[in-house]
């Protein structure tokens, strides 16, 4: 990612104000957000640990034909 491609708002004082962001990197930060936050429990860092290490498993069409959606 490219910080070209990041924007920053300033008052008329010069103060930044806001920030403009590509919505990749948006998407990027949330999901390490995500992740932190399912990290801080044991319990879901292990299920998270165990699920990232299973070989086997379904379509994701097959997922959301079993769970009706």
């Amino acid at each position: 990612m490219n910080s070209t491609q990041i924007q920053y708002i300033s008052n008329e004082n010069g103060k930044p104000t806001a920030v403009i962001v590509p919505i990749e990197l948006w998407q990027q930060i949330l999901a390490e957000q995500e992740t932190a936050y399912l990290l801080k429990s044991a319990t879901m860092k292990q299920r998270l640990l165990s699920a990232k290490g299973r070989k086997e498993g379904i379509e994701f069409g097959e997922a959301c034909e079993k769970l009706g959606i």
